[in-house]
Order: C-alpha cells, then sequence, then structure tokens
C-alpha cells in the first residue's frame, strides 16, 4: 500500500483530535454508559443506547485518524526549496485571467482539502495543473465549470 501525502499541519491536527478523543472523550463516554447501566432495564434505557452509539463513533474515528497517520508520508514543506515551484505543501496565489480575481491556495492531502479555507487536494484537477509549475507561469486548468486560465503570482513554503 503506498503512502499518503499529508502536510505537517494535518498530521498535528491529526494528532490533537485523536489524543482528545482517547483522553477526554472515552472516559466521559464510558461514564456516561455507567451511569446509564445503573439505571436499571437496557432495553428500553435511551441514555444507554445514546452512549453506546458515541462509544460506536468515538472508536471509530479513533481507529480511523490512527489508520490515517499510520499510511501518512508526512511532508514539511518550510523543509523543501523547490526554487519557486508549486509542490505539495506550498500555498499559491493565482490570478484568475478570466475575472481579475486573486485566489489562494494551499495544495494538502486528500483528508486535508477544505476549499472553503483555501485548501485544495493534490488530488484535484487545480492543484494537477498547478504541480511542478513556477511563479510567473500561465496555466489551463479543467475544471467541472470548464476552464480556468491562472497565472501563477507567488508560491510561497509555509
Amino acid at each position: 500500500m503506498s503512502k499518503s501525502p499529508m502536510t505537517a499541519a494535518g498530521a498535528q491536527r491529526l494528532r490533537e483530535e485523536l489524543h482528545r478523543l482517547k483522553t477526554v472523550d472515552r472516559p466521559r463516554i464510558t461514564n456516561a454508559i455507567a451511569e446509564a447501566r445503573a439505571l436499571g432495564d437496557l432495553k428500553e434505557n435511551a441514555e444507554y443506547h445514546a452512549a453506546r452509539e458515541q462509544q460506536s463513533f468515538a472508536e471509530g474515528r479513533v481507529a480511523d485518524i490512527e489508520g490515517k497517520l499510520g499510511n501518512a508520508e508526512i511532508i514539511d514543506v518550510t523543509k523543501v526549496n523547490a526554487y519557486g515551484r508549486v509542490v505539495f505543501g506550498a500555498t499559491i496565489k493565482l490570478l484568475n485571467v478570466n475575472n481579475d480575481a486573486e485566489v489562494t491556495y494551499r495544495i494538502v492531502g486528500e483528508d486535508e482539502a477544505d476549499i472553503k479555507a483555501g485548501l485544495v487536494s493534490i488530488n484535484s484537477p487545480v492543484a494537477r495543473g498547478l504541480i511542478g509549475k513556477s511563479e510567473g507561469d500561465a496555466v489551463r486548468v479543467q475544471v467541472p465549470s470548464g476552464t480556468v486560465e491562472y497565472e501563477i503570482l507567488i508560491v510561497l513554503y509555509i
């Protein structure tokens, strides 16, 4: 199985969530289950069933995060000198030539993507079109709504 790229910041966020799930959520849910059991009949105990459902979700999320971190190739873009080229983890300021709008994207791993926050997946059409290009290059990207032409204004490794 090949490793999935992940930024150092993305890995840190997952580690923090994993820590919270294990040290805060697990004990809280365990206590809720114990309290619900003390109420008696478990068949018709809504609190018990809700706590068990929370436990199932939390344990599933723990397993998911551990799997993602175990399969991650963590790339710290601050230690990369790509000489102005767009690489994984780079932050790119673009000019949309079609409407003169400036946008800023950071190329991240699949699990970190959040277009509203300017985080685009390495597998997205925009990222695939930008990878390997340099500051000043014009790039045509095929997106679901058509073709967009960008000019790369700045490439940062932060």
